[in-house]
């Protein structure tokens, strides 16, 4: 029974000494795409981004990189209802666009041969532009008219987050990795005069908003 206990330690000791070394390569990156429909208020939010990464290891454990990409927001509403005798039906649409830059910084911890623990810092980076567009339609009697206005401005948003995460390795080249919860700062600004910034503040982990992802690692 010893030896079976000693044999066991000597594994687990062996199997959290792995380490991923430096001067490896990976890339991963995040594509999404979601809509939701509201009937209750007749809205619907669309929202898509990709964003590929590529990572290197500077050290053991110790990796840096930058994920680069677009991302995109498009929220549209749709009123209806009566005025003087007649009908209306108004819809707006507010796009939000932004080519999107994010270097981190991403330390790994061993837990067993091919489990890790990371801790991810980074500068997420968007610059866009926020477009909205409003048409509403009326008609009286026998005569509907038409109008149509349109905004649009440019925004810069940036912020710094950590992420903890897992990541197994299924071979020497894949690996799938875990993200749950988010640490940061985030402040955003419209680019017109007499704009204030927007200020976000996220702490907190969220086991049910974990994320998952597929890394290609080049391993020698």
């Amino acid at each position: 029974m010893k030896k079976l206990v000693l044999a066991g330690a000597i594994a687990l000791f062996g199997l959290s000494n792995a380490q991923i070394a430096k001067r490896t390569a990976y890339i991963s990156g995040q594509v999404g795409y979601s809509q939701e429909e509201n009937n209750n208020n007749d809205t619907k939010v669309e929202s898509f981004r990709i964003v590929p990464t590529a990572g290197y290891f500077v050290g053991t454990n110790l990796a840096v990189g930058l994920g680069v990409g677009y991302a995109s927001d498009k929220v549209t509403k749709t009123t209806t209802g009566s005025v003087l005798g007649g009908s209306f039906v108004s819809e707006t649409k507010g796009t939000q666009s932004a080519f999107v830059v994010a270097p981190f910084v991403r330390k790994y911890w061993t837990l067993a041969d091919k489990l890790y623990i990371f801790g991810q810092l980074e500068v997420p980076m968007e610059f866009g532009q926020f477009k909205e567009e409003a048409t509403t339609t009326a008609t009286i009697g026998s005569t509907t008219n038409t109008t149509s206005t349109s905004d649009k401005a440019n925004y810069t948003s940036i912020g710094v987050n950590v992420k903890p995460g897992l990541d197994y390795f299924l071979n020497k080249n894949w690996s799938i990795e875990a993200t749950f919860g988010e640490f940061g700062y985030n402040t955003s600004k419209l680019d017109v005069d007499g704009a204030k910034s927007v200020n976000n503040y996220k702490f907190g982990l969220n086991l049910s908003a974990v994320t998952f992802g597929v890394k290609y690692v080049f391993a020698k």
